[in-house]
């Protein structure tokens, strides 16, 4: 499960701060606005894949296959952002931002990647669909802020936008989780068991499960923050647009 970063800073981490904050330097800003302008662009490539396939099969079935490579591709590249959290050029927290980026980088390899079964399953054309849309619009809201020039239209969509891609997202990464079940289950799948030399046991099938439970607890309190993220964020622009 992965919400979408309402993090601080106006190196693309912010709207709404009481105190100018100081940013990166020129050099790491630069770096960032390169970072940012790629993956835009990799998660547009996605979504024209997405599309092209659509209308050349006139189906929505089996989309994946289109877009695999690059989505395996830019959905790791998300890392880097642990690393930019870690070394203090983005102000965001090293746990939050990795718990994001860790979650769909284990749904799209230790899950859709590994049980290929699910790769057909209309549940990940779901998850993969809000995925694109949220990443053009925050990659893109983190650019213009890098560059002091954020258009309203896309500070509005990156906080408004959620409330439905949000829960999109998690039915479809449910649901995909729902369906490799049965065949992590006959396969053994990343499972270790006992007897072994290092006396450790790992049940991966039960591992699922838990992740899958884990999302009750954790998706109200992430969805209801970005709720008040966004009534703060917008009523502040709209105040500064009445001044």
């Amino acid at each position: 499960m992965s919400a979408p970063d309402m993090g601080t800073t106006k190196t693309a981490h912010s709207d709404v701060t009481p105190k100018k904050k100081r940013g990166p330097g020129a050099l790491a800003t630069a770096y960032l606005v390169i970072y940012n302008v790629v993956m835009t662009a990799g998660w547009l490539v996605i979504a024209v894949g997405l599309v092209r396939a659509y209308l050349v099969r006139g189906s929505y079935h089996g989309l994946y296959f289109s877009i695999e490579k690059p989505l395996k591709f830019f959905q790791t590249g998300a890392l880097l952002e642990i690393l930019h959290c870690a070394v203090g050029i983005v102000p965001s927290s090293v746990v939050l931002t990795g718990f994001q980026v860790l979650s769909r980088v284990f749904l799209t390899w230790a899950v859709t990647h590994s049980v290929r079964e699910v790769q057909s399953e209309d549940s990940v054309l779901l998850f993969v669909s809000a995925w694109t849309i949220t990443e053009i619009i925050r990659y893109s809201f983190y650019t213009f802020s890098l560059l002091n020039h954020l258009p309203y239209l896309i500070k509005w969509a990156r906080y408004t936008f959620f409330l439905v891609l949000y829960p999109m997202g998690v039915t479809g990464e449910l649901l995909t989780i729902y369906a490799a079940l049965p065949y992590v289950q006959k396969t053994g799948l990343y499972s270790v068991t006992l007897p072994n030399k290092y006396n450790f046991s790992f049940d991966y099938y039960t591992f699922l499960i838990l992740t899958m439970v884990s999302y009750i607890p954790l998706f109200p309190q992430l969805y209801f923050h970005m709720m008040r993220q966004r009534k703060k964020v917008l009523a502040h622009v709209e105040e500064y647009k009445t001044e």
